[in-house]
């Protein structure tokens, strides 16, 4: 099995989640005490963020490719940013290192593809949910995406950043969570995208009407099937 390099901490509380379902991906296809090969930086998630409000994005790019960096002199065949925010440097931290970057929006569109699903709604943070570097990479992987309207958009980024990812995981935000997806729905989504990590702590398939796709289970699941065939 090849080495899984995971630049991790944005959350930690999603990271813990790539970390176990990583596991348990590589021990369902090898069964036995199999577990991962995998290597992580977990960086500090108060610095990225006050980036992210200043739109320092190129520094914030900066730490992440040199977390890349640093997984591939640790021996990791290929790097996962674990959290889909800060996909909008994915071609920064791609560009800092030989080894490839498995992009989580490409993995996604081809999970709903497969499906049948092509019209999803897109639920994160308001960076991931408003600008291009996401919706745009899942437009051009041929779905048709839906967001929230603006108050919903705010709700969903404020409970990702004051109660996902400090691990508060509360009733009535997930009933909130599943009315802005029925609205979704009402305007067409035949899938929603949990399109931040943090998100899979509050929402599963039985909170939706349509179909769910949990952003970081499939890119673990993506990685995983990477790192064993490229060993075979």
């Amino acid at each position: 099995m090849k080495a899984i390099g995971l630049i991790g901490g944005m959350s930690w509380e999603s990271t813990a989640e790539y970390y176990r379902l990583l596991n348990e991906f590589t021990r369902d296809h090898l069964g036995g005490l199999h577990s991962a090969r995998c290597v992580l930086y977990s960086v500090d998630f108060a610095e990225i963020e006050q980036l992210q409000v200043q739109g320092r994005w190129t520094e914030a790019g900066e730490i992440l490719a040199a977390a890349a960096r640093a997984l591939e002199a640790a021996g990791a065949d290929m790097v996962l940013i674990c959290t889909n925010t800060m996909h909008k440097v994915a071609d920064q931290v791609e560009a800092a290192v030989s080894i490839p970057l498995l992009h989580l929006a490409d993995v996604t569109a081809e999970a709903v593809r497969a499906s049948g699903v092509s019209r999803v709604g897109l639920l994160g943070t308001a960076f991931t949910m408003e600008q291009e570097f996401y919706r745009g990479r899942l437009e051009v992987g041929g779905l048709d995406v839906r967001i929230p309207d603006a108050d919903g958009r705010a709700f969903v980024h404020r409970v990702i950043y004051e109660e996902l990812c400090l691990g508060i995981v509360r009733e009535e935000s997930r009933d909130a969570y599943q009315k802005i997806i029925a609205d979704l729905v009402a305007d067409g989504a035949e899938g929603i995208i949990l399109g931040c990590t943090e998100i899979e702590l509050l929402i599963d398939s039985e909170d939706s009407p349509v179909p769910v796709f949990p952003t970081a289970r499939l890119h673990a699941a993506a990685a995983v099937r990477a790192a064993l065939s490229a060993s075979h």
